[in-house]
């Protein structure tokens, strides 16, 4: 995710040291490094930013953010460049170069 927008931590893991969570932004669930927010935990919402939790946030603030979305009809519009931003990050040869074989 490449813009800083709420999202709710729906699970927690961890995976060779680090700690991650299936974050919830609009109708997109994606694992995210939940290393940089270590009091958030399920239920929590947080600011995530090119697949890091950069700060936690009230839900309040994160339903006001969405409701703005929706207001000006871009709530739909910004799932749908989300998720083609997410699927061709992914497609990167270089993603596969990210990845260390033990």
């Amino acid at each position: 995710m490449s813009f800083k927008m709420p999202g709710k931590i729906l699970e927690e893991y961890t995976v060779r040291n680090n700690r991650l969570g299936l974050v919830q932004v609009g109708n997109t669930r994606r694992p995210i490094f939940l290393d940089l927010v270590p009091d958030a935990h399920i239920g929590d919402y947080v600011r995530v930013h090119v697949g890091f939790a950069v700060e936690q946030v009230e839900k309040l603030e994160a339903e006001q953010a969405y409701a703005k979305l929706a207001q000006n009809g871009k709530w739909k519009t910004a799932d749908v460049a989300l998720e083609a931003a997410l699927e061709a990050d992914e497609a990167l040869p270089e993603a596969a170069l990210r990845v260390k074989t033990r």
